[in-house]
Formats: C-alpha cells, sequence, structure tokens
C-alpha cells in the first residue's frame, strides 16, 4: 500500500492523533479508511460489508471520547477493522486472519483499545455496563460505550442489559445502536419492523426541533408542548421502546455525516444516565459492489477490488453445509413434518433453497439461539420434526434449552451442528471445540459424527429417523470429495465399521479425520475404525477391536478432555478391558486463528502428526526417541 495514497490515514498512529484534525480532515481521512479497508480486506479476505458502514462512526468514536481511557465495546466485532487501524495496528493489517496475526475481533490481548473481546453477538451492552458501574465503584470519570447492531438487539441478553441499565442513573453509559436494516442474513422479527417505522417517523423529530424553536420565546406555549409531547409522539411514531427501558433516546441520525455524530455525541457525553443513539448507516458503503450485495461482501476471500468477486474457474468441492441443505429439501419434500429452523444464519447453514421451496416451514428466529432451541422443543411436542441448523459454536448458548427443553423431556430435535472442528481465520470464538464433551454427557443426547460428505447424508436421514435429540456434527468446507447418494438412505444407528485390518495397534476416528488416520495407518499397517459415533458408541465393535489388538488411539477433532476418546476409555473401564489408549484431537488451549490445515498440523492431526504420536507412544524403543 503506496503511503502516497493516504496521506492523512499515514499520520494517524493512535486516536491522539485523530483529535487533533479539523472536522474537514476528519472527513477526508474517512475517504481514506474506507479506501484503506477495501485495499486491505482485497488482499487478505476477511469481512468487508460491515467495516465499510462503520467508518464514519469509527472515526467519530475516536474523535469525541478519550480512548482507551473511555472504554469502546463492540458487539460482535467483525465490524472493527476501521477501529484496529486507528489504534497503532495500520501497518498489521497484512497480517489479518492469518497464523500469528491480527485477530478479525477484538481481543484484549492485543491491544489497550479493544476492551472487551467479542465475537457473538449481543454481549456489548452486559460488557460495557459492567465497566461503567466499576468506573462509578472505582471513582473513575470515563464513559462506556456499546456499539451493537440491529440484528445483535434481537438477542434476548441485549434487552437483560437494558433493562439491567435504565435503572443506574448515574453512571456514564452511551449505548449506539448502528442500524443497518442487516445482520449477515435479512433482518428478521417483530423489532426489525419497529426500528422501520422510526425510520419512518422522522418527521416528527425535525417537527419537534422546529417547534421548540418557534415557542421557545413564549414560555408558557413551550412547557405545554413540553407536556404533550409524549402525547404528540405517541400519535405520530410508537412509543420508543428504549425510552420505556429507563433511556435518553436520540436518533436516529444518519451515521455516514460526520457534522451529524460528532456533535450528537459530544453532547450525550456530557449527560450521565444511560443514553441511546440510533444511528443508521450503510452496509458496504462506499464501495458499490458492497452495497449493492452486502451479503456477498459480509466475508469475502481475495480479490480484486476493481473487479469484485469472481466466480472460481474450477466448481469447487460440495461442502459439508450444501449437503446439509440439499438434503434438508429432500427430507422436507418426502417428509410435511419438517420444520427448519436457524438463529440468523440463513446463508451460513445452507439454508437458502430451503426458504424458497419451503417457505411456510422454515423460520429465521434472529440472532437468538436459546429461543431457537426452545422453538424447536415446542414444535416437537406438536408431533413436527424440527431440525436447528447451528453452528456449533452457537449451540454453546443454549444449552440450558438443551437441557432443559429438549433433552430431558426426550423430544425428536436433530441438531445439524456445522463448523464442528476447527473453522481457520474466524479463530478461538468460533471453533466448534467442545460439542462433543457437551453433549455427550446430556442423556437421552445421540452424537453423530460422519467421516465424508455421503456419510454425513446419510447420518442426517438416520438422526431424523429417531424418536430423541441427535447431533450431526461436520466441518466448515469441503471434505475428501465423496459424492453423496440422491436418496434418503439411514446407516445403522449407533454402529461403526472397520475401514482397515491391520496389527498390533487399532486407530479409532472420529469424523472427518478418518481419512488422515487412514493414510497414518498405511505406514504402520494399524487397524482403522471409522466410530461414526461419539454417542452412543458402539462397544460391540469397540470391544471386538480392543481385545485383538495391543494398543488403541482414538482420533477427533475437538476438545480431547471430555470428548469421544474419553467415551472410549469409560467404556473400556466398564466392560474391565485393560488396553492402553493413546487419545489424540484438540489439546487443553484455545487455538487462534490461521489456515485450518496449518493449524491441525500444528495439534499432530494431520497424517503426518497422527503417525508421529503413535510411533513416540507404541512404536519406537525408549532409546529411540
Amino acid at each position: 500500500m503506496q503511503s502516497t495514497s493516504y496521506p492523512l490515514l499515514q499520520k494517524v498512529n493512535d486516536p491522539a492523533d485523530l483529535r487533533r484534525l479539523t472536522r474537514s480532515e476528519l472527513k477526508q481521512l474517512s475517504d481514506e479508511l474506507r479506501a484503506y479497508v477495501i485495499d486491505s480486506v482485497s488482499k487478505t479476505g476477511g469481512h468487508l460489508s460491515s467495516n465499510l458502514g462503520t467508518v464514519e462512526l469509527t472515526v467519530a468514536l475516536h474523535a469525541v471520547f478519550n480512548t482507551p481511557q473511555d472504554r469502546l465495546v463492540w458487539d460482535v466485532g467483525h465490524q472493527t477493522y476501521p477501529h484496529k487501524i486507528l489504534t497503532g495496528r495500520r501497518d498489521r493489517m497484512a497480517s489479518l486472519r492469518q497464523l500469528g496475526g491480527l485477530s478479525g475481533f477484538p481481543q484484549r490481548a492485543e491491544s489497550e483499545y479493544d476492551t472487551f473481546g467479542t465475537a457473538h453477538s449481543s454481549t456489548s451492552i452486559s460488557a460495557a455496563l459492567g465497566m461503567a458501574i466499576a468506573a462509578r465503584q472505582k471513582g473513575e470519570d470515563r464513559h462506556s460505550v456499546a456499539i451493537i447492531g440491529d440484528g445483535a438487539m434481537s438477542a434476548g441478553m441485549a434487552f437483560e442489559a437494558l433493562n439491567n441499565a435504565g435503572v443506574q442513573h448515574d453512571c456514564k453509559l452511551l449505548v449506539i445502536l448502528n442500524d443497518n436494516d442487516m445482520s449477515i442474513s435479512p433482518p428478521v422479527g417483530a423489532l426489525n419492523r419497529y426500528l422501520a417505522q422510526l425510520m419512518s417517523g422522522q418527521f416528527y423529530a425535525a417537527a419537534k426541533e422546529v417547534g421548540k424553536s418557534v415557542l421557545k420565546p413564549l414560555p408558557p406555549l413551550f412547557e405545554l408542548a413540553k407536556r404533550l409531547e409524549e402525547q404528540a409522539k405517541g400519535m405520530v411514531v410508537p412509543a420508543t421502546l428504549f425510552e420505556k427501558f429507563g433511556f435518553n433516546y436520540v436518533g436516529p441520525i444518519d451515521g455516514h455525516d460526520l457534522d451529524s455524530l460528532i456533535p450528537t455525541l459530544e453532547n450525550l457525553r456530557h449527560l450521565r444516565g444511560p443514553q441511546f443513539l440510533h444511528v443508521v448507516t450503510k452496509k458496504g458503503q462506499g464501495y458499490k459492489l458492497a452495497e449493492a450485495d452486502p451479503v456477498a461482501y459480509h466475508g469475502p476471500g481475495k480479490f480484486d477490488p476493481a473487479v469484485g468477486l469472481q466466480k472460481p474457474s474450477t466448481p469447487p468441492k460440495t461442502t459439508f453445509t450444501q449437503v446439509f441443505g440439499q438434503w434438508l429439501c429432500d427430507m422436507a419434500a418426502a417428509d410435511t413434518r419438517l420444520v427448519g429452523i436457524t438463529p440468523a444464519m440463513r446463508e451460513g447453514s445452507g439454508m437458502v433453497e430451503f426458504e424458497k421451496r419451503f417457505p411456510g416451514r422454515y423460520h429465521d428466529v434472529g440472532i437468538a439461539e436459546q429461543h431457537a432451541v426452545t422453538f424447536a422443543a415446542g414444535l416437537a411436542c406438536e408431533g413436527l420434526k424440527p431440525v436447528v441448523a447451528i453452528y456449533s459454536t452457537f449451540l454453546q448458548r443454549a444449552y440450558d434449552q438443551l437441557i432443559h427443553d429438549v433433552a430431558l423431556q426426550n423430544l425428536p430435535v436433530v441438531f445439524a451442528l456445522d463448523r464442528a472442528g476447527l473453522v481457520g481465520a474466524d479463530g478461538a470464538t468460533h471453533a466448534g471445540a467442545y460439542d462433543i464433551p457437551f453433549l455427550r454427557c446430556i442423556p437421552q443426547v445421540s452424537v453423530a459424527c460422519p467421516a465424508d460428505e455421503a456419510e454425513c447424508r446419510q447420518l442426517l436421514t438416520t438422526a431424523y429417523g429417531q424418536n430423541h435429540p441427535v447431533a450431526v456434527r461436520y466441518p466448515r468446507g469441503a471434505g475428501v470429495g465423496t459424492v453423496p447418494a440422491s436418496d434418503l438412505q439411514a446407516l445403522p444407528f449407533g454402529k461403526g465399521e472397520l475401514r482397515r485390518q491391520g496389527q498390533r495397534i487399532a486407530i479409532l476416528a472420529f469424523g472427518t479425520l478418518l481419512y488422515p488416520a487412514l493414510e497414518a495407518a498405511e505406514a504402520l499397517d494399524a487397524t482403522v475404525v471409522n466410530m461414526r459415533w461419539a454417542k452412543p458408541l458402539d462397544t460391540d465393535l469397540l470391544l471386538q477391536v480392543a481385545r485383538s489388538h495391543e494398543a488403541l488411539v482414538t482420533v477427533e477433532e475437538g476438545a480431547i478432555m471430555g470428548g469421544a476418546g474419553s467415551a472410549v476409555l469409560e467404556a473400556l473401564q466398564a466392560a474391565g478391558v485393560v488396553r492402553p489408549v493413546l487419545q489424540l484431537g484438540l489439546r487443553d488451549e484455545f487455538i487462534e486463528h490461521g489456515d485450518p490445515a496449518k493449524l491441525l498440523s500444528l495439534q499432530g492431526l494431520d497424517a503426518a502428526g497422527i503417525r508421529q504420536a503413535i510411533e513416540r507412544r507404541y512404536v519406537l524403543q525408549p532409546d529411540q526417541n
């Protein structure tokens, strides 16, 4: 990137530099910052539309507030590239989302300006309120600002925080609703309709200001107008929801107009108590291609900014997500009881075609994972067959509902767990590392681990045919490329298969690591079992293999602690069979962002790593280690 292309931006090494600029210079800085974001993301890939929408808001926040003394808490955090660039990380943007490089989300360990680590939605108001109350208790004069998107406002946690914050009248808390009419999938629900009504009532805000200016010289009439204001407001727009929570509501204002943003923020900075600012922005602002298709440019790979996203010259492999999407449509055609549910991840979970074909049986509940699970439970109570398409990492947010509302009542809900295992560039916050441990300890819940695309479709069918809760976990992207059959054939419930007969050592593979395990086994002449199910285990096959081999190895792309390997140890102990067991999986650590293949290699879960671990434990003599 040529420094001559960004003359002002190159001079801003931290927000203190920014605060020395004039309003006119801040506008130029915003233009340069937007161009820099496009240039950076085109070279590394990452989130684009959301970041282009927050350029002016980010500049205004750092211009008005004394960061990092004043705390900025970004909800989700996928819109913080401008924030990172302005807070001393401009020259590290080339390392974005790469191993050892900048995270795509705020991280406390990365910068003092990242006051709270985020990547899941709807946490900002709770965290910022905690910071504001801490400042009050410690006698510190600082502000806490939560920046939350309209999609994230649909989550119950955001309203729990608003409910708590609205009675804290002596703390310095500002909540900024970044209303861009877009989360990742198109927005849904009553709250979004309410925000649309607020927008349609902008003329009320303008009329109120005109009325004040006219009536102010006439105090009696002005006081009368103030008393009638709430009644008049109710006639023009619905009573503002956020004011009912105890916030002073301001807006909506143009989130791309620094001449509106900066004076408004300066005024709010001098007020005590909970403040709520409603700003309206546009995803993809300033880059016509992203404005026209913000979903496609939500998280693009590398691209040429002058050309935009291009279709690959060779068709990519079919992904597990696509396999699920096709299965869902096929099963829905075969069974009218099927209902598909997603918590705001229509595209990510592969449900676009399902919505088109079965709109009456498609439910996007917004960013509300807890509700999604209990909603599915209610459907199941009435004889329907709900399928909840949810990322592994997002199911963590609905754990109580999974236990209390689904498992305890033994309801036949299918959980299609996308992004199981490592996810690469999104890092630890999105890695599906814990689903096997947290699911298999729940009574009446089964967990399937397909090894490839064809088996994924078959195990989804198997899960759908059960009369209890079943989760099918599969990774992001494509597998080895096996082509699923077009029918809806199921596999035997709870049964694995012997894939390779060898000597001495048996490798028990759970999921897609079957294929590197097979490669390692060729060099070791080891037996390989495709276990398919983490729960229930195929104990008959397990004990047969254990009794005919000297040692066992378990392999899984999930947390070792409490995972499928632990289930094997428990089963052997229960049967009184004593065998050495080497457990291979994700170590007890949070795994950072980076290339998925590289991350698996670092965890020793590629073919070479599996082979070396087995040789160290079982094959080589001690003096050869």
